[in-house]
């Protein structure tokens, strides 16, 4: 029976980037705000909340993100291995 299991990292890896994205840009909107006292386009939060994002995910989702890739590899891994005795088998027929 086959789980659902690699489905797990890679949800909840997006689920935080996502929630780290939507974080990063409301804290640009608000400094912008109380600094500024207005926001010159949405584009420019949006644009910074990404970079911001991109920067911190490196070092906050780490660990979420080298479970993913293990688990990736872990499946790459054993379909190579099925391809590889399908193979052995079809070349002893």
């Amino acid at each position: 029976m086959r789980t659902l299991e690699p489905v797990k990292e890679f949800w909840t890896y997006t689920l935080l980037r996502i929630a780290l994205f939507v974080g990063s840009a409301g804290i640009v909107y608000g400094i912008w705000v109380m600094v500024a006292d207005t926001v010159p386009s949405m584009l420019v939060v949006v644009v910074i909340g990404f970079v911001v994002s991109g920067v911190g995910s490196y070092f906050v989702l780490n660990p979420q993100r080298e479970a993913f890739a293990r688990r990736v590899d872990e499946r790459a891994r054993r379909a190579s291995a099925r391809i590889e005795e399908l193979k052995s088998k079809e070349d002893g027929s």
